[in-house]
C-alpha cells in the first residue's frame, strides 16, 4: 500500500503541475472583460464590489498582489495566477477523488497489496478524468482570469475530497475533525460564492452509505431530505439570520443607548463568539448538563439560524423545538451536539469575513458599491435586493399586473402587503448630529392579480414576452379574467389577460432553460463546440457539435459550408467527436452496475452532478436573451461528470475483459487483463490529449491587453478633470481598473448611470477620489436621501415651455412638488434650458474660437423629444442628477466637461444628441448644435481632438506588439470592442473627409483671394491626409488577422478610400477600396452559400443581420464596387461560380 500511496500522491501532484503550467502559460496578463476588472480592483485595494460580495476572495487576492512587489502592471497577473493555481489545486483533488472512488470498486477492502493491473486502471482513470477536466472549455475559461469561479471550484473539490478522506477514516478516533473542516470550508466558500452549499446532499449520502451497512432507497431519500434542510438552514437561516440578530443589537445600542454606528454589531459578535466558546468548553468537559443545555441554546440563538423569513413566529417555534429536545432527551447526544455546535461555529467564523465589507465600506473607498457600512445596508447587499426577485415554484406570469385599490373617495392606489421596516442611517444636515437609524419605509410586496399566478412559472417577465414566444414557437396561453381594481377587499373591475399554459411553461423550461442554457454547455465540454459566438437559438452561433456529419448536419445545416470565420477559422471551433461524452457514459454505467457499493457511489456523484447543474437551472429561472453565455455557473456539474469520464477507463477495461472472457474458464487471463488495461489507459490518455489539441488556441489569453488598453482609451478620450458617463460592465469596470490599479487618468470621474439611480452612489460621486474633485450638484444628500427620488413623474399639467434647469430642479429638490399614488415626486416641467457662457466655453476648451459664432447661448434638453422619458412618463434619479451635473458644470465655467462613453445606449442621452460629438471613444457635450445627429447615431466629430487622441494616446491591446497578430486569441466580447474602436476611428476619418468636402464646396462657391484659396487647399490636403492616416493606422494596429472585420466595417473603409482616391487622384487609395470590397464580397459570398443551403426551419433561426447579408448587403457592396471602379460583372461571375443563387436573392428582394 505504501507504493500505491506514493504513486497516487506523485501522480496527483504531476496533474497539478500539468494544470498549473497550462493555466500559467495561458493566463491573461491583465484584466479580462465583465467582472474581472472589478474583482482585481477589489483585491488590490480591498474595495467593495457588487453584491453579494466575496471577502475571502478579496483577502486571498490581496495576498497574491503582494508578489507584484509594487509593480501595478503585474497586479492583474498575480490575481489571475491565483485563479490558475487554485484551478490546478482543483485538478489535484479531482485526481485523488477519482482514484479513491475507483480503488473502492476495484480493490477489496481487506487487500494488503494492489496489483499492477489494478494500479494501471486506478491511475489511468484518475489521469483521464483530471486532464479531461483540465482542458475542458468551461473550467479552463475560469482558470485564467481574476474571477470567483476558480476559487469556488476549488472549494467544491476540497469539500468533496474531504468527505472521501472521512469515509476512509470514519471509524477512527477524532474522525469528526474532517466534518468540522468541511463545515469551515463551507463557511469560507460562502464568502466566495454560494455554489459550494450544493455539495451538501452528496456529502450527506456519503455519510449515510458509510455509517449504515443496510442502506435502502428510503434511507437515501430521508438523507437527501435532511441534507436539503441543512442547506435551507444555512442559506435561509444562518446567512441572513446572523445579520438579523446583529440588527436588533445595533438598533438597541445606537437608537436607544446612543452609541456610535456598528457598536451594537461589535457587541453582538463578542457575545456570539463567547457563547460558542462556552458551549464547546462545556461539551468538552461534560460536567454540567444544565450548562450544556443553556450554552447550546444560546449558541443556536446567536447564530441566527432560527431567524428564517420575516415571520417572528418561526424563530420562536424553532427555539421552542430546540429547548424541548434538549430538556426532554433522556440522554444528551454529546458527540452530535459537539459536532453541530463546532460546525455552526466554524461556518460562522468563515462567514464572519463579511465584517471586512463593513470595515472597508465605512472607510468610503472610491469603489464602494451599495455602501454596506452598516448592518441594514449589509443585509440588503447580501440578499442581492437590487437585482429583484423571480418566482420559482409558484408565482406571477408575464402578463401579471398590480391590483389597484379604489378608496371610497375615489383615490386609486396600488395594493401591497406591508412587511418589515426598512432602516437607514440618518441623512445628517450637520456634523454634530448624533448617529441614528431612521425608518425610511416598509418592505412592500405588491399584490398581483391572483388569477394569473401559476405553478412552476417559467414564463414570468413581461419584458421578454416576444422572446418567450420565439423560443416555444408561439406564446398563445389561455385568456383569464384578472382582477384590476378592488374596493374593500372585493373585486371591482377585471380585465382579460393571457396566462401561459403549463405546457408552454414546461416547453420553455425544456427548450431554453434546460436544453439551451445547460445541456448545450454540457455538450460544449464533452462533445464539441461550433464557435465562440454567443448563441440565441441560431444554427450558426454557439451550438454544440460532435464533428460527426450525420449527427451535426441535420440540426445545423451542412457544417462543411459554414463560413470560415464561424467554423474552422474560429478558434472556439472545438471538435471532440463525443469521445469524452462516450467515456463518461461508459464510466457512469460501470460505476452504477459494478456492485452495491458502485450504485451507492453513483447516486453520490449523480446528486453532485444534479445539484450543481440542473438544480441551478431550476433556481435561476433565467429569461431569454441573456447578455452573455452562462456556462461558468455549471462548472461543478461538469466536474462531477469528469469523474465519470475518468471512470470510463475502468469501465472500458471491465468491458474489454468481459468481451475477451474465456468461455470455458469464465475468466480473463493475466496477460489479457494487462493488455486490456494498457489499451484502456491509452484511450484514457488519448481523450484529454485530443481535447487540448482543440481547446488550447481559444483559451490562450497570453499577450492580450485589450480590456486594460481599451479602458484607458475611454479615459484618454476625456479632457482633464472630465466626467464620463458609462452604463454597463464592460464600459465601467475596465475604466475603474485603469484608475484603481494602474493609476491611469485619476483626474477623471467615471459615473455609472445604472448605479446613479441609487442614493448611495449619488453620495459617492460627490466625494473626491485621487486627483478628481467631487462632482458638484445643486442636489444635496437630504434632497434624494431615503430613495425619495428614485423616480420622478411628469405631472398631468406639465409645462412644456422651456424653463431654466435650476428652476425645475429647485422645484423638485425643495419638495414643493406633489406626489402621485405611488408616493413618487411629480415634476411640473419637462423642457429644460441650460444657459451657456460662450466665452467661458472657449476658455475652457470646450469649443474653439472659430466655433464661438456657431454655439448656442443655451443647451436645450427637451424631454418631450426623449423617447425613454416620455415612455415612462418621468425621469429617474440618474437622469435628474445627470442633468444637474451638466448644468452645474456649465454654470461653473465647464471646469468638469461632460462625456458619454461611446457604448452608452441612446436611451440615456436625455435629448442631448444635437450637442454631442465624438472625441474618440467618448461623446463630449458642447454648446455647438449639430442637427445631423439622430436619436440613434452621433455623426458629429471633433476631428482634431479625436485625431490627436487616436494617434497619440490610444493603446491597441497588445495587437501591435506581436509579429503574428493571428496568434493572439480574441473572444467575441473582445472582438466586439475591437469593432467598436474601429467604428469610431472610421467615424473620425469620415469627419475629416466631410470637412474636406465642405472646404471643396466653399472653394467652388465663394469669391476668395489667392491666400484664402491656398489656405483651403492646405486644409483639404490636411484632412485627406489625416483621414488616410487614420485608416492605415487602424489597419496596422488592429489588423484583420487578429480580429476579422465585422459587417459594414470594410464597406465604410472602402467608401473613405474611394473618396480620397477620387478627390486626390491617389491610385493606391482607390485600389485599396476595390480590394476591400472584393474581399468582403468573396468573404460574405461563402456566408450566403451556407445560408442558401439551409432548410426553411434552419434558415428561420438566422439573425436578421445574416438575412441582411444575403440580400441587401451583397447588393450594396456590388454598387460600391461599381462606384469605386471595380469590375462588378467579373465579381458576379466569381460569386456565381462559388455557388450563390442570385435568382433567389432577387426573389427575396422583390418580396
Amino acid at each position: 500500500m505504501k507504493r500505491y500511496n506514493l504513486i497516487n500522491n506523485s501522480l496527483g501532484w504531476l496533474c497539478f503541475v500539468i494544470a498549473a503550467v497550462t493555466y500559467l502559460l495561458t493566463i491573461e496578463p491583465t484584466a479580462s472583460f465583465w467582472d474581472c476588472p472589478e474583482f482585481i480592483s477589489q483585491g488590490y485595494k480591498l474595495e467593495v464590489g457588487h453584491p453579494p460580495g466575496n471577502p475571502i476572495f478579496m483577502l486571498a487576492a490581496r495576498f497574491f498582489v503582494n508578489f507584484a512587489f509594487g509593480d501595478v502592471s503585474k497586479v492583474a497577473v498575480m490575481v489571475n495566477s491565483m485563479s490558475a493555481l487554485l484551478s490546478a489545486g482543483t485538478i489535484l483533488l479531482l485526481f485523488w477523488t477519482i482514484t479513491h472512488l475507483v480503488k473502492r470498486l476495484t480493490v477489496k477492502d481487506d487487500a494488503t497489496e494492489i496489483s499492477l493491473v489494478q494500479m494501471m486502471v486506478i491511475f489511468g482513470s484518475g489521469i483521464c478524468g483530471a486532464l479531461a477536466y483540465t482542458w475542458s472549455d468551461t473550467f479552463w475559461f475560469s482558470a485564467v482570469e481574476g474571477e470567483v469561479y476558480a476559487f469556488s471550484s476549488f472549494c467544491t473539490a476540497l469539500v468533496f475530497w474531504l468527505i472521501l478522506k472521512w469515509e476512509n477514516r470514519a471509524e477512527q478516533p477524532h474522525s469528526d475533525k474532517y466534518l468540522i473542516l468541511i463545515a469551515y470550508v463551507i463557511g469560507i466558500s460562502i464568502a466566495v460564492h454560494l455554489l459550494n452549499l450544493l455539495c451538501i446532499p452528496a456529502i450527506g449520502l456519503v455519510i449515510y452509505y458509510r455509517l449504515w451497512k443496510n442502506t435502502t432507497a428510503k434511507g437515501s431519500l430521508i438523507t437527501l431530505a435532511f441534507s436539503a434542510i441543512v442547506v435551507g438552514l444555512i442559506l435561509y437561516g444562518l446567512v441572513p439570520g446572523f445579520i438579523e440578530v446583529s440588527q436588533y443589537f445595533e438598533l438597541f445600542f445606537v437608537n436607544v443607548i446612543g452609541c456610535s454606528y456598528n457598536v451594537g454589531v461589535l457587541i453582538y459578535a463578542i457575545l456570539a463568539v463567547s457563547c460558542f466558546i462556552w458551549a464547546i468548553s462545556e461539551l468538552y468537559k461534560q460536567k454540567s448538563v444544565g450548562k450544556i443545555r443553556l450554552s447550546v441554546i444560546l449558541s443556536i440563538f446567536f447564530s441566527g439560524i432560527p431567524f428564517i423569513g420575516d415571520n417572528m413566529l418561526i424563530p420562536v417555534i424553532i427555539m421552542a423545538g430546540v429547548i424541548a429536545y434538549l430538556f426532554l432527551a433522556k440522554k444528551l447526544p454529546v458527540r452530535i451536539l459537539n459536532l453541530v455546535v463546532m460546525s455552526i461555529f466554524v461556518i460562522f467564523i468563515g462567514y464572519s469575513s463579511y465584517a471586512l465589507l463593513l470595515i472597508r465600506a465605512s472607510a468610503n473607498p472610491p469603489m464602494n458599491q451599495n455602501a454596506p457600512d452598516n448592518v441594514f445596508a449589509l443585509a440588503s447587499y447580501l440578499n442581492r435586493e437590487q437585482y429583484g426577485e423571480r418566482p420559482l415554484f409558484y408565482g406571477q406570469t408575464h402578463q401579471s399586473r398590480v391590483v389597484y385599490d379604489v378608496k371610497d373617495n375615489g383615490e386609486v392606489t396600488p395594493m401591497y402587503k406591508e412587511g418589515r421596516p426598512i432602516y437607514a442611517k440618518t441623512v445628517k444636515t450637520s456634523e454634530d448630529q448624533p448617529d441614528h437609524y431612521e425608518i425610511t419605509g416598509y418592505k412592500k410586496d405588491y399584490v398581483m392579480a391572483p388569477e394569473l399566478n401559476m405553478l412552476f412559472p417559467r414564463i414570468y417577465s413581461g419584458a421578454h414576452a416576444a422572446a418567450y414566444s420565439d423560443w416555444i414557437g408561439g406564446l398563445h396561453g389561455k385568456p383569464v379574467e384578472a382582477t384590476k381594481y378592488m374596493r374593500n377587499g372585493q373585486p371591482l373591475q377585471t380585465e382579460m389577460l393571457v396566462k401561459p399554459t403549463m405546457g408552454e411553461s414546461l416547453r420553455f423550461f425544456l427548450v431554453y432553460q434546460l436544453n439551451h442554457m445547460y445541456w448545450r454547455y454540457f455538450m460544449w465540454n464533452f462533445a464539441g463546440r461550433q464557435n465562440d459566438i454567443q448563441g440565441n437559438g441560431e444554427v450558426n452561433h454557439g451550438n454544440w457539435i460532435s464533428g460527426i456529419p450525420f449527427i451535426d448536419n441535420p440540426r445545423l445545416g451542412d457544417q462543411s459550408l459554414l463560413p470560415y470565420s464561424d467554423g474552422e477559422g474560429n478558434k472556439g471551433h472545438n471538435v471532440f467527436f463525443m469521445l469524452p461524452l462516450i467515456m463518461g457514459i461508459i464510466g457512469l454505467g460501470w460505476q452504477a452496475f459494478t456492485s452495491k457499493r458502485g450504485i451507492e457511489q453513483f447516486w453520490v456523484i449523480f446528486f453532485l452532478f444534479f445539484m450543481t447543474g440542473i438544480a441551478i437551472v431550476l433556481y435561476l429561472n433565467q429569461t431569454p436573451t441573456q447578455p452573455r453565455e452562462r456556462d461558468y455557473a455549471f462548472a461543478g456539474s461538469f466536474y462531477a461528470f469528469a469523474i465519470w469520464v475518468g471512470m470510463g477507463v475502468a469501465g472500458l477495461w471491465a468491458l474489454l475483459n468481459e468481451l475477451l472472457k474465456d468461455k470455458k474458464t469464465a475468466g480473463t487471463g493475466a496477460k489479457k487483463q494487462l493488455g486490456t488495461a494498457i489499451f484502456a489507459c491509452f484511450v484514457g490518455l488519448a481523450v484529454p490529449l485530443q481535447m487540448v489539441s482543440q481547446t488550447w488556441d481559444d483559451h490562450d489569453r497570453s499577450g492580450r491587453y485589450v480590456t486594460r488598453d481599451f479602458g484607458m482609451n475611454y479615459l484618454d478620450s476625456v479632457d482633464e478633470n472630465g466626467i464620463i458617463f458609462t452604463n454597463g460592465d464592460n464600459d465601467t469596470f475596465p475604466l475603474w481598473y485603469a484608475q484603481e490599479v494602474e493609476g491611469h487618468r485619476t483626474d477623471v470621474k467615471v459615473v455609472n448611470l445604472s448605479y446613479l439611480t441609487t442614493d448611495w452612489y449619488a453620495n459617492q460621486v460627490k466625494h473626491p477620489s485621487y486627483e478628481a474633485a467631487g462632482i458638484e450638484t445643486l442636489a444635496k444628500p437630504e434632497d434624494y436621501g431615503y430613495d425619495r427620488m428614485n423616480f420622478n413623474y411628469f405631472s398631468a399639467e406639465c409645462d412644456t415651455t422651456p424653463v431654466h434647469i435650476f428652476t425645475a430642479l429647485r422645484q423638485l429638490y425643495d419638495k414643493k412638488s406633489s406626489e402621485n399614488p405611488w408616493g413618487a415626486p411629480m415634476m411640473d416641467y419637462n423642457n429644460f434650458i441650460i444657459p451657456v457662457d460662450i466665452p467661458a466655453a472657449v476658455k475652457a476648451g470646450r469649443i474653439s474660437e472659430h466655433e464661438a459664432d456657431m454655439a448656442d447661448t443655451a443647451i436645450q434638453a427637451n424631454m418631450t423629444n426623449d423617447r425613454e422619458a416620455m415612455r415612462h412618463g418621468g425621469l429617474t434619479l440618474s437622469q435628474v442628477l445627470s442633468l444637474d451635473m451638466l448644468a452645474t458644470s456649465v454654470k461653473n465655467g465647464w471646469k468638469n466637461p461632460i462625456y458619454f462613453a461611446s457604448t452608452v445606449p441612446s436611451d440615456y442621452y436625455l435629448a442631448l444628441q444635437p450637442y454631442m460629438r465624438s472625441t474618440g471613444m467618448a461623446y463630449e457635450v458642447t454648446p455647438v448644435r449639430n442637427d445631423e445627429n439622430s436619436d440613434y447615431e452621433i455623426s458629429a466629430v471633433n476631428t482634431d481632438k479625436a485625431y490627436r487622441n487616436i494617434t497619440e494616446k490610444f493603446r491597441w491591446g497588445g495587437l501591435d506588439k506581436v509579429t503574428d497578430p493571428s496568434q493572439i486569441y480574441l473572444d467575441e466580447t473582445v472582438r466586439k470592442m475591437v469593432t467598436t474602436t474601429r467604428s469610431y476611428i472610421i467615424s473620425a476619418a469620415t469627419g475629416m473627409i466631410n470637412e474636406a468636402a465642405m472646404a471643396e464646396r466653399a472653394d467652388s462657391v465663394a469669391e476668395l483671394d489667392d491666400k484664402a484659396r491656398q489656405g483651403l487647399a492646405e486644409f483639404k490636403a490636411d484632412r485627406y491626409a489625416k483621414a488616410l492616416n487614420l485608416l492605415k493606422l487602424m489597419e496596422e494596429k488592429l489588423p484583420e488577422a487578429a480580429s476579422p472585420y465585422a459587417i459594414q466595417v470594410p464597406q465604410r473603409m472602402a467608401q473613405i478610400y474611394a473618396r480620397i482616391g477620387i478627390a486626390t487622384g491617389n491610385k493606391e487609395a482607390s485600389g485599396r477600396a476595390v480590394e476591400l470590397l472584393e474581399n468582403e464580397l468573396m468573404r460574405y459570398g461563402k456566408n450566403v452559400k451556407y445560408y442558401q443551403s439551409l432548410n426553411p426551419w434552419q434558415y428561420s433561426t438566422l439573425p436578421q443581420t445574416d438575412k441582411f447579408i444575403e440580400t441587401y448587403y451583397m447588393v450594396y457592396l456590388l454598387q460600391d464596387l461599381s462606384d469605386a471602379g471595380g469590375d462588378t460583372e467579373k465579381m458576379v461571375d466569381r460569386l456565381t461560380d462559388l455557388g450563390i443563387n442570385f435568382d433567389r436573392i432577387v426573389s427575396i428582394l422583390q418580396k
